[in-house]
Protein backbone atom coordinates (compact mmCIF):
# COMPACT_ATOMS: atom_id res chain seq x y z
CA UNK A 1 0.00 0.00 0.00
CA UNK A 2 3.04 2.29 0.25
CA UNK A 3 2.78 3.49 -3.36
CA UNK A 4 -0.97 4.04 -3.17
CA UNK A 5 -2.69 7.22 -1.91
CA UNK A 6 -3.68 7.34 1.73
CA UNK A 7 -7.05 8.92 0.87
CA UNK A 8 -9.48 8.62 -2.02
CA UNK A 9 -12.57 10.38 -3.34
CA UNK A 10 -15.89 8.58 -2.94
CA UNK A 11 -19.65 9.09 -2.97
CA UNK A 12 -20.48 8.18 0.62
CA UNK A 13 -23.72 7.40 2.44
CA UNK A 14 -25.27 10.13 4.60
CA UNK A 15 -27.47 7.82 6.69
CA UNK A 16 -27.30 4.63 8.74
CA UNK A 17 -29.40 1.50 8.68
CA UNK A 18 -32.88 1.18 7.20
CA UNK A 19 -35.27 4.05 6.51
CA UNK A 20 -38.51 2.11 7.00
CA UNK A 21 -39.89 3.61 3.78
CA UNK A 22 -40.92 1.97 0.50
CA UNK A 23 -40.66 4.72 -2.10
CA UNK A 24 -39.00 2.67 -4.85
CA UNK A 25 -35.81 3.14 -6.88
CA UNK A 26 -36.30 6.78 -7.84
CA UNK A 27 -34.56 9.87 -6.49
CA UNK A 28 -35.22 13.57 -6.90
CA UNK A 29 -31.89 14.69 -5.48
CA UNK A 30 -28.95 12.38 -4.80
CA UNK A 31 -27.69 14.87 -2.20
CA UNK A 32 -30.51 13.69 0.07
CA UNK A 33 -28.66 10.38 0.38
CA UNK A 34 -25.06 10.87 -0.77
CA UNK A 35 -22.19 13.31 -0.53
CA UNK A 36 -18.74 13.46 -2.12
CA UNK A 37 -15.86 13.21 0.31
CA UNK A 38 -12.19 12.32 0.75
CA UNK A 39 -11.99 9.18 2.87
CA UNK A 40 -9.18 6.79 3.83
CA UNK A 41 -8.18 4.34 1.12
CA UNK A 42 -9.22 0.88 2.37
CA UNK A 43 -6.73 -1.94 2.84
CA UNK A 44 -7.43 -5.54 1.84
CA UNK A 45 -7.52 -8.21 4.54
CA UNK A 46 -7.05 -11.96 4.11
CA UNK A 47 -8.91 -13.21 1.05
CA UNK A 48 -9.60 -9.66 -0.13
CA UNK A 49 -8.34 -7.47 -2.95
CA UNK A 50 -8.02 -3.72 -3.45
CA UNK A 51 -9.30 -2.57 -6.84
CA UNK A 52 -8.55 0.73 -8.57
CA UNK A 53 -11.88 1.62 -10.16
CA UNK A 54 -12.25 1.90 -13.93
CA UNK A 55 -16.06 2.06 -14.07
CA UNK A 56 -19.08 1.36 -11.87
CA UNK A 57 -22.72 0.89 -12.81
CA UNK A 58 -25.92 2.21 -11.26
CA UNK A 59 -28.63 -0.41 -10.70
CA UNK A 60 -32.09 -0.11 -9.09
CA UNK A 61 -30.69 -2.04 -6.11
CA UNK A 62 -28.17 0.77 -5.55
CA UNK A 63 -31.00 3.30 -5.34
CA UNK A 64 -33.02 1.14 -2.96
CA UNK A 65 -29.87 0.77 -0.85
CA UNK A 66 -28.87 4.43 -0.54
CA UNK A 67 -32.47 5.21 0.51
CA UNK A 68 -32.41 2.50 3.21
CA UNK A 69 -34.95 0.31 1.40
CA UNK A 70 -32.74 -2.65 0.47
CA UNK A 71 -32.22 -5.94 2.29
CA UNK A 72 -29.02 -4.87 3.99
CA UNK A 73 -28.37 -1.84 6.22
CA UNK A 74 -26.44 1.28 5.28
CA UNK A 75 -23.28 2.34 7.12
CA UNK A 76 -23.03 6.12 7.31
CA UNK A 77 -19.80 7.47 5.79
CA UNK A 78 -19.05 4.37 3.70
CA UNK A 79 -18.96 4.47 -0.12
CA UNK A 80 -22.15 3.48 -1.96
CA UNK A 81 -22.37 1.24 -5.03
CA UNK A 82 -22.50 -2.52 -5.55
CA UNK A 83 -20.93 -3.29 -8.94
CA UNK A 84 -18.05 -2.24 -11.17
CA UNK A 85 -14.77 -3.17 -12.81
CA UNK A 86 -11.18 -2.20 -12.21
CA UNK A 87 -7.59 -3.32 -11.70
CA UNK A 88 -6.43 -5.29 -8.66
CA UNK A 89 -3.59 -3.21 -7.19
CA UNK A 90 -3.17 -4.98 -3.85
CA UNK A 91 -4.14 -8.37 -2.48
CA UNK A 92 -4.46 -9.82 0.99
CA UNK A 93 -3.19 -13.22 2.02
CA UNK A 94 -4.69 -15.95 -0.15
CA UNK A 95 -5.87 -13.56 -2.87
CA UNK A 96 -2.52 -12.96 -4.58
CA UNK A 97 -3.62 -14.80 -7.75
CA UNK A 98 -5.71 -11.77 -8.74
CA UNK A 99 -2.90 -9.23 -8.36
CA UNK A 100 -2.60 -7.10 -11.50
CA UNK A 101 -5.75 -8.46 -13.17
CA UNK A 102 -8.67 -6.43 -14.52
CA UNK A 103 -11.80 -7.79 -12.87
CA UNK A 104 -15.53 -7.31 -12.69
CA UNK A 105 -16.61 -7.25 -9.05
CA UNK A 106 -19.43 -6.97 -6.58
CA UNK A 107 -18.36 -4.76 -3.68
CA UNK A 108 -18.38 -6.59 -0.36
CA UNK A 109 -15.96 -4.58 1.79
CA UNK A 110 -16.43 -0.99 0.65
CA UNK A 111 -18.68 0.43 -2.06
CA UNK A 112 -17.99 0.67 -5.78
CA UNK A 113 -18.60 4.42 -6.13
CA UNK A 114 -15.05 5.26 -5.07
CA UNK A 115 -11.58 5.52 -6.54
CA UNK A 116 -10.58 2.32 -4.72
CA UNK A 117 -12.71 -0.63 -3.64
CA UNK A 118 -12.10 -3.58 -1.30
CA UNK A 119 -13.99 -6.82 -1.86
CA UNK A 120 -13.66 -10.57 -1.37
CA UNK A 121 -11.72 -12.36 -4.09
CA UNK A 122 -14.73 -14.68 -4.57
CA UNK A 123 -16.75 -11.65 -5.65
CA UNK A 124 -14.37 -10.92 -8.55
CA UNK A 125 -14.39 -12.25 -12.10
CA UNK A 126 -11.26 -11.79 -14.27
CA UNK A 127 -12.29 -10.09 -17.51
CA UNK A 128 -11.38 -11.09 -21.03
CA UNK A 129 -9.38 -8.37 -22.84
CA UNK A 130 -12.12 -8.00 -25.45
CA UNK A 131 -14.69 -6.91 -22.82
CA UNK A 132 -15.01 -3.11 -22.56
CA UNK A 133 -14.92 -1.31 -19.23
CA UNK A 134 -18.58 -0.30 -19.66
CA UNK A 135 -19.57 -3.92 -20.17
CA UNK A 136 -17.22 -5.01 -17.39
CA UNK A 137 -18.89 -2.59 -14.98
CA UNK A 138 -22.25 -4.24 -15.63
CA UNK A 139 -21.00 -7.80 -16.03
CA UNK A 140 -22.38 -9.47 -12.92
CA UNK A 141 -25.67 -8.21 -11.46
CA UNK A 142 -27.82 -8.08 -14.61
CA UNK A 143 -26.14 -10.68 -16.88
CA UNK A 144 -25.78 -13.38 -14.25
CA UNK A 145 -29.30 -12.73 -12.99
CA UNK A 146 -30.56 -13.06 -16.57
CA UNK A 147 -28.73 -16.36 -17.06
CA UNK A 148 -29.90 -17.77 -13.73
CA UNK A 149 -33.55 -16.77 -14.09
CA UNK A 150 -33.97 -17.78 -17.73
CA UNK A 151 -32.44 -21.12 -16.77
CA UNK A 152 -35.19 -21.42 -14.14
CA UNK A 153 -37.82 -20.51 -16.73
CA UNK A 154 -36.48 -23.03 -19.25
CA UNK A 155 -37.12 -25.83 -16.80
CA UNK A 156 -40.85 -25.00 -16.75
CA UNK A 157 -41.73 -24.78 -20.45
CA UNK A 158 -40.93 -22.80 -23.56
CA UNK A 159 -42.68 -19.53 -22.68
CA UNK A 160 -42.07 -17.11 -19.81
CA UNK A 161 -43.13 -13.58 -18.83
CA UNK A 162 -40.75 -10.66 -18.25
CA UNK A 163 -41.91 -7.38 -16.70
CA UNK A 164 -40.02 -4.07 -17.11
CA UNK A 165 -38.73 -5.60 -20.31
CA UNK A 166 -37.07 -2.41 -21.57
CA UNK A 167 -34.65 -2.45 -18.63
CA UNK A 168 -31.12 -3.65 -19.28
CA UNK A 169 -31.93 -6.92 -17.53
CA UNK A 170 -35.23 -7.33 -19.37
CA UNK A 171 -33.52 -6.93 -22.73
CA UNK A 172 -30.87 -9.48 -21.80
CA UNK A 173 -33.55 -12.01 -20.82
CA UNK A 174 -35.48 -11.51 -24.05
CA UNK A 175 -32.43 -12.09 -26.23
CA UNK A 176 -31.26 -15.06 -24.18
CA UNK A 177 -34.73 -16.60 -24.31
CA UNK A 178 -34.79 -16.35 -28.09
CA UNK A 179 -31.32 -17.90 -28.37
CA UNK A 180 -32.47 -20.85 -26.26
CA UNK A 181 -35.55 -21.40 -28.42
CA UNK A 182 -37.95 -19.99 -25.82
CA UNK A 183 -40.81 -17.51 -26.18
CA UNK A 184 -40.37 -14.47 -23.93
CA UNK A 185 -43.55 -12.46 -23.31
CA UNK A 186 -42.42 -8.89 -22.65
CA UNK A 187 -44.41 -6.43 -20.53
CA UNK A 188 -43.71 -2.75 -21.20
CA UNK A 189 -45.25 0.63 -20.36
CA UNK A 190 -44.68 2.30 -23.74
CA UNK A 191 -45.96 0.95 -27.04
CA UNK A 192 -43.09 2.50 -29.01
CA UNK A 193 -40.63 0.03 -27.45
CA UNK A 194 -42.43 -3.03 -28.80
CA UNK A 195 -40.55 -3.38 -32.09
CA UNK A 196 -37.18 -2.98 -30.41
CA UNK A 197 -38.00 -5.81 -28.01
CA UNK A 198 -39.26 -8.05 -30.81
CA UNK A 199 -36.00 -7.45 -32.65
CA UNK A 200 -34.14 -8.47 -29.49
CA UNK A 201 -36.10 -11.69 -29.12
CA UNK A 202 -39.48 -11.12 -27.47
CA UNK A 203 -42.11 -13.44 -28.95
CA UNK A 204 -44.93 -11.15 -27.79
CA UNK A 205 -45.04 -7.65 -26.31
CA UNK A 206 -47.92 -6.37 -24.20
CA UNK A 207 -48.33 -2.76 -23.08
CA UNK A 208 -49.37 -2.69 -19.43
CA UNK A 209 -51.11 0.69 -19.75
CA UNK A 210 -53.48 -0.57 -22.47
CA UNK A 211 -57.15 -0.92 -21.68
CA UNK A 212 -58.05 -4.56 -21.15
CA UNK A 213 -54.47 -5.64 -20.53
CA UNK A 214 -55.49 -8.44 -18.16
CA UNK A 215 -57.90 -9.95 -20.70
CA UNK A 216 -55.28 -9.68 -23.46
CA UNK A 217 -52.73 -11.40 -21.27
CA UNK A 218 -55.21 -14.12 -20.29
CA UNK A 219 -55.83 -14.92 -23.97
CA UNK A 220 -52.09 -15.07 -24.66
CA UNK A 221 -51.50 -17.16 -21.55
CA UNK A 222 -54.09 -19.68 -22.70
CA UNK A 223 -52.19 -20.03 -25.98
CA UNK A 224 -48.56 -20.09 -24.86
CA UNK A 225 -49.02 -21.39 -21.28
CA UNK A 226 -46.14 -19.52 -19.61
CA UNK A 227 -45.41 -20.94 -16.17
CA UNK A 228 -42.73 -18.52 -14.97
CA UNK A 229 -43.26 -14.78 -14.39
CA UNK A 230 -39.95 -12.94 -13.87
CA UNK A 231 -41.14 -9.76 -12.22
CA UNK A 232 -39.21 -6.58 -11.38
CA UNK A 233 -42.34 -4.49 -10.72
CA UNK A 234 -44.38 -6.48 -8.17
CA UNK A 235 -47.62 -4.48 -8.07
CA UNK A 236 -51.33 -5.27 -8.21
CA UNK A 237 -51.24 -5.74 -11.98
CA UNK A 238 -48.51 -8.34 -11.45
CA UNK A 239 -50.89 -10.22 -9.15
CA UNK A 240 -53.70 -10.05 -11.71
CA UNK A 241 -51.46 -11.39 -14.46
CA UNK A 242 -50.19 -14.16 -12.21
CA UNK A 243 -53.80 -15.17 -11.52
CA UNK A 244 -54.34 -15.44 -15.29
CA UNK A 245 -51.45 -17.87 -15.70
CA UNK A 246 -51.96 -21.65 -15.92
CA UNK A 247 -51.58 -24.37 -13.28
CA UNK A 248 -48.18 -24.59 -11.52
CA UNK A 249 -47.23 -21.04 -12.48
CA UNK A 250 -44.42 -19.37 -10.50
CA UNK A 251 -44.35 -15.65 -9.74
CA UNK A 252 -40.68 -14.85 -9.13
CA UNK A 253 -40.13 -11.35 -7.78
CA UNK A 254 -36.59 -10.03 -8.17
CA UNK A 255 -37.29 -6.30 -7.80
CA UNK A 256 -39.76 -3.69 -6.55
CA UNK A 257 -39.99 -0.89 -9.11
CA UNK A 258 -43.54 -0.12 -7.96
CA UNK A 259 -44.34 1.43 -4.59
CA UNK A 260 -47.74 -0.28 -4.61
CA UNK A 261 -48.24 -3.11 -2.11
CA UNK A 262 -50.17 -5.83 -3.97
CA UNK A 263 -52.90 -7.87 -2.33
CA UNK A 264 -53.52 -11.56 -3.00
CA UNK A 265 -57.04 -11.89 -4.37
CA UNK A 266 -57.12 -15.58 -5.34
CA UNK A 267 -55.17 -17.46 -2.69
CA UNK A 268 -57.06 -20.63 -3.61
CA UNK A 269 -54.85 -20.85 -6.69
CA UNK A 270 -51.88 -21.51 -4.42
CA UNK A 271 -53.73 -24.51 -3.01
CA UNK A 272 -55.69 -25.96 -5.89
CA UNK A 273 -53.58 -24.92 -8.90
CA UNK A 274 -50.18 -25.52 -7.36
CA UNK A 275 -49.01 -21.95 -7.97
CA UNK A 276 -46.04 -20.46 -6.12
CA UNK A 277 -44.79 -16.99 -5.21
CA UNK A 278 -41.07 -16.69 -4.55
CA UNK A 279 -38.15 -14.29 -4.63
CA UNK A 280 -34.77 -14.25 -6.37
CA UNK A 281 -31.59 -12.60 -5.04
CA UNK A 282 -28.38 -13.10 -7.02
CA UNK A 283 -26.26 -13.16 -3.86
CA UNK A 284 -28.17 -16.22 -2.61
CA UNK A 285 -27.86 -17.86 -6.02
CA UNK A 286 -24.08 -17.30 -6.04
CA UNK A 287 -23.77 -18.74 -2.53
CA UNK A 288 -25.83 -21.85 -3.29
CA UNK A 289 -24.78 -22.67 -6.87
CA UNK A 290 -21.79 -25.05 -7.29
CA UNK A 291 -18.62 -23.25 -8.50
CA UNK A 292 -18.47 -25.29 -11.71
CA UNK A 293 -21.97 -24.15 -12.65
CA UNK A 294 -21.10 -20.56 -11.80
CA UNK A 295 -18.00 -20.67 -14.01
CA UNK A 296 -20.09 -22.04 -16.88
CA UNK A 297 -22.43 -19.07 -16.50
CA UNK A 298 -19.51 -16.60 -16.25
CA UNK A 299 -17.93 -17.97 -19.43
CA UNK A 300 -21.21 -17.75 -21.32
CA UNK A 301 -21.87 -14.19 -20.11
CA UNK A 302 -18.44 -12.98 -21.24
CA UNK A 303 -18.74 -14.77 -24.58
CA UNK A 304 -22.03 -13.01 -25.26
CA UNK A 305 -20.56 -9.57 -24.53
CA UNK A 306 -17.38 -10.31 -26.47
CA UNK A 307 -19.16 -11.36 -29.68
CA UNK A 308 -21.81 -8.63 -29.51
CA UNK A 309 -24.88 -10.72 -28.73
CA UNK A 310 -25.18 -8.71 -25.52
CA UNK A 311 -24.14 -5.13 -24.85
CA UNK A 312 -24.59 -2.55 -22.13
CA UNK A 313 -26.76 0.32 -23.31
CA UNK A 314 -25.31 3.42 -21.64
CA UNK A 315 -27.45 6.53 -21.20
CA UNK A 316 -24.77 8.69 -19.58
CA UNK A 317 -21.26 8.65 -18.11
CA UNK A 318 -20.70 10.55 -14.86
CA UNK A 319 -17.47 11.02 -12.91
CA UNK A 320 -17.30 10.45 -9.17
CA UNK A 321 -16.92 14.17 -8.58
CA UNK A 322 -19.98 15.16 -10.62
CA UNK A 323 -22.09 12.17 -9.56
CA UNK A 324 -24.11 13.63 -6.68
CA UNK A 325 -25.39 16.80 -8.44
CA UNK A 326 -26.13 15.01 -11.73
CA UNK A 327 -27.29 11.49 -10.86
CA UNK A 328 -31.02 12.21 -10.54
CA UNK A 329 -31.21 13.87 -13.97
CA UNK A 330 -29.09 11.16 -15.59
CA UNK A 331 -31.44 8.47 -14.28
CA UNK A 332 -34.39 10.12 -16.02
CA UNK A 333 -32.98 9.11 -19.39
CA UNK A 334 -34.75 5.92 -20.43
CA UNK A 335 -33.48 2.59 -21.73
CA UNK A 336 -29.84 2.97 -20.69
CA UNK A 337 -27.51 2.56 -17.73
CA UNK A 338 -25.61 5.29 -15.92
CA UNK A 339 -21.90 4.45 -15.73
CA UNK A 340 -19.60 6.10 -13.20
CA UNK A 341 -15.89 6.64 -13.88
CA UNK A 342 -13.18 8.05 -11.61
Amino acid sequence: MTDLPQTMFAAILKHNGYSGTATGPAIENAADWLEGAEVPTPEPGPGQVLIRLRAASVNPSDLHFIKGEYGQPRVKGSPAGFEGCGDVVAAGKGAEALQGQRVAFVAAGSGAWAEYVVTQMQMCIPLRPDISDDDGAAQIVNPMTAMAMVDMAKADGDAFVVSAATSQLGKLMCSLGRDLGLKPIALVRRAETAEMLKDLGAAEVLVTTDEGIVAKFADLSAQLKPRVFLDAVTDQLSEQLFCAMPNRARWISYGKLSTEAPSLTQTGQLIFMGKRIEGFWLTSWMMSTPPADQMRVVAEVQARFADGRWKTDVSEHLTLRNLVPNLADALKKSDGKVIITP
